[in-house]
């Protein structure tokens, strides 16, 4: 239905144009021919002018009722008017001129060739109208005269001819009108489908381009594109961002020219590995505008675009990443070499109690012979030397025992650098940038002290011929993306010391074995190693970070964050050098045969009675059977098949009440496990008189159940 509309809407547009031409045509025609008739009928001429002036208007008015409206109906109306009102006016100029016999019937076949040749009718409309024109021609003729002229027989004959060829061209006519406007119409119905097409596909192209070129530019890796000699043809902005250059810096440069040294060559190769077709994940370094390095992460493949071939190359920054990493592994390693050291320590001084409470012993039977007392001199200050590294050892280690007391970072350094600045070089100037207030630290104010004399001591002997070692506190309030703050320190608030120097700088190859134990680049006999080791003890013992910032020719800086305190509290033990005596009987345990035998020695020449045995199982048996004799027992931690802390839980299912002194190479007890406490705590190596002291007030002390 709706197809045959606009059919019927256009024949009916086409049927308005060309009935308004045929009109004016005809309205024309009439009086143009009217010069025909003062040559053949020039009386009749006059009149017939007439005719033709009143048809020409009738024309007219119906052409300009044609003008007024489009209905099909009223297209058809005004035709067979304008056809009917021509057919009658010519019908009387027959009539007055001859009748039958008149030659003006040829103006019939002129209206119908107007009509009917020209006017988009259909063949209904067009059969009526030659029916009335054919009437008209016909009817008053037959009505009016005999009819026996063969030329009128010839005449109708030619006109009926005319008429059939007339109808058969309106068929085709109207057949090639119609057909002309369905393939107009399905052409322009399949141009508007093909722009519409080409519209979305347009559309969707510019929001495939958008949202590609969206994916590109907000990408969180940066996204380099390369030709296959490596120029940089593209890059989206976090590539430009992380690299530090332009877009326009960064296009028409080689990519190679980006990489560290060394990586130029694996560039290359890896170009052609990608060339090959092969896909790439690899790690690389390349420098940034500023001359800093970034690790970066990389996963590139080669694409075909037309007939050339391009790299796709997306990058990740995984700098902060590697430092974890690093110090993950750094950590662990220290960790690991701590666990050693302490082990080391532990066992070493099992021999310093030997050979200092041996020493002693000598001392007090040899205290006339001032040549023996000389010797003893010799080996004791030999012997708390070395007690000394082990101190160390186990401070990093982290088995030291912390006075933890809150104080302040910056009266630390100033007490520090008081102490110091008389032993400087003249030529090496001290600058303080303390922050006007810093928070209180839990700390050990001698371990603290010992870490900044480490660290100013280490600054000193960098800068030989002079220079500046700065000293500032701050403080942070550590969080992730936090600037100036590794991301490996925990969310919180800081206080930092940073030891700055213009020194000479450490080499990066070393830099990641400055706090292991041992570890020196010092001059043979200019450093045991043990400084920057136990500073890295010190600090992360108090739960804190330190890191290390240097090149050689431009200084180090050491920066240290410490956990900015709620409360702290602080405890020292009280020694005596008095030596007490006793009568009890007291059973000692330790696996060190030569701890052992001093322990005991020691005991007995002061009075006690002593059970003594290396082995904790013996040591059961024993008290089983003398438990009610046994005043204290006396046990070295850690040992074999059984430690201490396991050992004193045996006892006391024996006897709840004893009362137990434990020993150990540690500096603080460990239990393991055992859940029991013991009645005292005695570090390695320790003098004889703070054992003789301690074990009397083991055995003085009123017993609590634990």
């Amino acid at each position: 239905m709706e197809r045959d509309a606009e059919l019927e809407a256009h024949l009916s547009r086409i049927a308005r144009e060309w009935v308004s031409t045929v009109l004016l045509l005809g309205a024309f025609l009439f009086l143009l021919l009217g010069g025909m008739d003062f040559l053949t009928v020039p009386e009749q001429a006059p009149r017939f002018f007439r005719y033709r002036i009143g048809i020409a208007l009738i024309l007219l008015v119906l052409f300009a009722l044609n003008r007024l409206r489009t209905s099909k109906y009223y297209q058809y109306f005004i035709v067979t008017a304008a056809t009917t009102a021509s057919a009658v006016m010519i019908e009387l100029m027959v009539l007055d001129f001859g009748g039958q016999r008149s030659t003006y019937y040829a103006g019939f076949n002129l209206v119908v060739i107007c009509a009917l040749g020209f006017i988009p009718i259909n063949l209904a409309l067009s059969s009526v109208l030659l029916l009335v024109i054919y009437s008209v021609y016909l009817v008053p003729i037959l009505l009016t005269e005999q009819v026996a002229d063969p030329v009128f027989i010839s005449n109708n004959f030619f006109m009926l001819g005319t008429f059939i060829i007339a109808l058969a061209w309106r068929a085709q006519n109207q057949k090639l009108i119609i057909t002309e406007f369905r393939l107009r119409r399905d052409l322009a119905r399949e141009r508007e489908k093909l722009e519409q097409l080409v519209a979305e596909r347009t559309t969707e192209l510019r929001q495939s381009e958008h949202w590609h070129r969206s994916l590109f530019e907000n990408a969180t890796d940066g996204i380099l594109v390369l030709d296959r000699n490596g120029i940089i043809v593209n890059a989206n902005d976090r590539a430009c961002t992380m690299h530090g250059f332009a877009r326009d810096a960064l296009i028409g440069t080689f990519a190679g020219l980006l990489e560290v040294d060394g990586g130029k060559e694996r560039f290359a190769e890896r170009m052609r590995a990608l060339a090959g077709g092969a896909p790439l994940e690899y790690e690389a370094e390349h420098y940034r505008k500023d001359g800093m390095r970034m690790a970066l992460e990389v996963s590139a493949k080669a694409i075909t675009m037309g007939e050339e071939l391009y790299v796709q190359a997306f990058l990740r920054d995984i700098t902060e990443k590697k430092k974890i990493q690093e110090h993950l592994v750094q950590s662990q390693k220290l960790d690991s070499i701590g666990t050693l050291a302490g082990g080391i320590a532990h066992d070493f001084n099992n021999i310093l109690t030997a050979i200092l409470g041996y020493t002693e012993l000598v001392r007090k039977a040899s205290a006339d012979n001032e040549n023996v007392l000389n010797k003893l001199a010799v080996i004791e200050r030999a012997a708390r030397t070395a007690g000394r590294m082990i101190s160390q050892l186990l401070g990093f280690a982290r088995k030291s025992e912390l006075e933890i007391v809150p104080l302040n970072v910056n009266d630390v350094v100033q007490d520090t650098v008081r102490l110091l600045e008389r032993v400087l070089d003249k030529r090496i100037a001290l600058d303080l940038q303390l922050a006007d207030i810093v928070p209180p630290i839990a700390g050990d104010i001698t371990q603290m002290e010992q870490v900044l004399m480490n660290l100013i001591v280490n600054a000193r002997d960098a800068m030989p011929q002079g220079g500046t070692i700065t000293i500032r506190t701050r403080t942070v309030d550590a969080s992730p993306g936090a600037a100036g703050v590794p991301p490996y320190v925990v969310t919180g608030r800081y206080v930092v010391l940073e030891v700055v120097d213009t020194g000479m700088g450490i080499p990066e190859e070393v830099q990641g074995r400055i706090f292991e134990p041992f570890f020196t680049t010092k001059e043979r006999g200019k450093g045991t190693g043990l400084g920057l080791a136990m500073v890295y003890g010190v600090v992360t013992g108090h739960k804190g970070y330190v890191t290390v910032q240097s090149a050689p020719g431009r200084g180090t800086t050491f920066t240290l964050f410490f956990p900015a305190a709620a409360r702290a509290a602080a405890a020292r033990d009280f020694r005596t050098s008095t030596w007490v005596r006793g009568t009890e009987t007291i059973l000692v345990v330790d696996d060190d045969e030569a701890v052992l035998g001093y322990v005991r020695e020691s005991l007995e020449m002061n009075g006690y009675r002593v059970i003594a045995t290396t082995s904790p199982m013996s040591a059961i048996d024993a008290f089983k059977q003398r438990h009610k004799e046994i005043a204290l027992v006396v046990t070295d931690v850690v040992m074999p098949l059984m430690d201490g802390g396991e050992l004193v839980r045996r006892l006391r299912e024996i006897q709840p009440a004893v009362k137990v002194v434990t020993i150990s190479g540690y500096s603080r007890y460990h239990d393991n496990g055992g859940g029991v406490a013991p009645s005292a705590f005695l570090q390695k190596p320790f003098e004889t008189s703070y054992l003789l002291n301690t074990v009397r007030r083991a055995i003085d002390a009123e017993h609590t159940t634990p």
